[in-house]
């Protein structure tokens, strides 16, 4: 039987998977931090972070090597698509 979190991560899967494709789009015209792309995309960082997470770990974007200010002052990862 699924708990109370497999249910929501069932809810949300058709929602997380058209945001990881708009972050992906998103990526493609341009290297971007996770906060500019949640900027680009108009969603809440809580919500691109993990799309970000998930396409790092399909191999579809790379660290740049560069880094950027974020919201926070911090140095955050430039991302972005290997042509």
């Amino acid at each position: 039987k699924a708990g109370p979190s497999r249910k929501a991560a069932l809810s949300i899967k058709p929602y997380a998977i058209n945001l990881r494709e708009r972050c992906f789009r998103a990526l493609c015209q341009i290297p971007m931090t996770a906060d500019e792309t949640a900027q680009v995309v108009e969603k809440s960082i809580l919500s691109v972070r993990p799309r970000i997470a998930e396409l790092v770990k399909l191999g579809k974007i790379t660290d740049t090597g560069k880094r950027r200010a974020n919201q926070s002052g911090k140095d955050a990862t430039v991302w972005g698509v290997e042509l």
